[in-house]
């Protein structure tokens, strides 16, 4: 009985509901490029971790960001060598950047956005080297001064990640 409830906890835990429907998006579009990217995430070299956006929401809640995830990054050789995998912890730095420029976008300002938490934080898939990692983040909450995003990351529409992301003007 108590393997059954498990089960069927396991079962729920693991249906996600995606926060936008990823057939929907042409991926082929260009909602800010990489220089717009740049304008506005203060991030450059290897911690840039988020390419450019191709699809940006009317009202500026949801955004689907794109990286391109390259054989010669500075974590190839560390991380699992023979079988490299993207990190966790810069998927959720992905998230955050794009979190971070949809709150410029709302707020119509350049201001700097520290990454303050991450919770809810799940890895159902892996992202590997050749790969084009889709990030999506909608705003939850707003304010001035901090927002609260929710945020998937996807490969080939395979969802990979969740987490919820925390930011606040520094």
């Amino acid at each position: 009985m108590l393997e059954s409830i498990v089960y069927i906890f396991s079962f729920y835990q693991m249906a996600i509901e995606p926060l936008i429907d990823m057939s929907s998006v042409d991926f082929s579009q260009i909602a800010l490029s990489a220089e717009e990217v740049g304008r506005l995430n203060p991030q450059t070299g290897d911690m840039r971790q988020l390419d450019y956006i191709t699809y940006i929401l009317d009202d500026n809640q949801l955004a689907v960001g794109i990286k391109q995830v390259h054989h010669d990054e500075f974590w190839v050789a560390g991380h699992i060598p023979g079988r490299p995998i993207y990190p966790g912890v810069l998927m959720i730095e992905a998230a955050a950047q794009l979190s971070s420029i949809l709150y410029q976008l709302k707020e119509e300002g350049n201001h700097f956005m520290g990454f303050t938490r991450c919770d809810n934080c799940s890895f159902r898939g892996q992202v590997l080297p050749g790969d084009t990692l889709a990030i999506v983040s909608i705003i939850r909450k707003f304010q001035s001064r901090r927002f609260v995003c929710d945020t998937q990351g996807y490969v080939e529409n395979k969802f990979v990640f969740e987490a919820k992301i925390t930011g606040m003007m520094m």
